[in-house]
């Protein structure tokens, strides 16, 4: 079976997939052999299978759940740092979801998600930063695992108007590819009636919840080298 590689796994493995061998007779397996097998045939990959995520069929899969030879598999380390007519979310106001290599308008976003009820919008960016510490970043290069990427900011914008019953219009943006210092990356936009209903707690919520569980990293690149920039969350039942 072709397994999906992404960012740090990618990179070792130099090849964005990898061809599991499956033991005769194998009709389904668990998470758990499915990392043992990978860790048995590409020993390159060794030591990053204890922390790496599995997503199956674009979910997040944990050790005890069946894998089918035909599953979409994707292996990627723990996150860094649409349609909006399914999957609960509400119709009534607008929602807008995008992972795209195209600059963020900030503008469009607001005029996207702010509706007549609305005297609120609250804007989260986040942008390349040059300086941290004594490291300098020249530019930021982000990967997406885009069809999963796509399926969780709809999840995200569920919960958030679900956790924040006040907010209206819901924007999640992530961008991809390169980028240069000081550029933004990331936007999250929530709009309500007034700003006491829950729109700052919800982009609040809306950022670190992204942050979580959509499957994109990033490889800082400095005049000295560069480096994929991993998170520690690791995904739980229900994520």
């Amino acid at each position: 079976m072709q397994i999906r590689l992404f960012a740090t796994l990618k990179e070792r493995a130099k090849q964005p997939t990898i061809a599991l061998a499956l033991p005769l007779g194998i009709n389904t397996f668990t998470v758990t052999e499915l990392r043992d097998w990978v860790t048995q045939q590409y020993p390159t990959l060794a030591s990053l299978m204890p922390h790496a995520v599995v997503a199956v069929n674009q979910g997040f899969a944990f050790d005890e759940d069946v894998v089918k030879p035909n599953d979409e598999v994707a292996l990627f380390p723990p996150v860094s740092g649409g349609r909006s007519d399914q999957d609960g979310l509400d119709m009534s106001y607008p929602t807008y979801l995008a992972v795209t290599h195209e600059a963020i308008d900030l503008d469009f976003l607001q005029r996207q998600v702010t509706t007549e009820l609305d005297g609120s919008a609250v804007l989260f960016i986040g942008t390349v930063r040059k300086v941290t510490g004594s490291d300098v970043t020249t530019h930021l290069e982000y990967e997406a695992y885009q069809a999963m990427a796509e399926a969780k900011l709809k999840q995200v914008a569920d919960e958030m108007r679900s956790k924040f019953p006040g907010v209206h219009g819901v924007a999640l943006v992530q961008r991809i590819g390169l980028m240069q210092a000081g550029e933004p990356t990331i936007a999250v936009v929530a709009s309500s009636a007034h700003r006491g209903d829950g729109a700052f707690e919800a982009a609040r919520y809306g950022i670190d919840r992204l942050k979580q569980i959509v499957p994109v990293w990033k490889k800082e690149i400095r005049p000295d080298g560069s480096a994929w920039i991993e998170g520690d969350y690791t995904p739980q039942q229900g994520d």
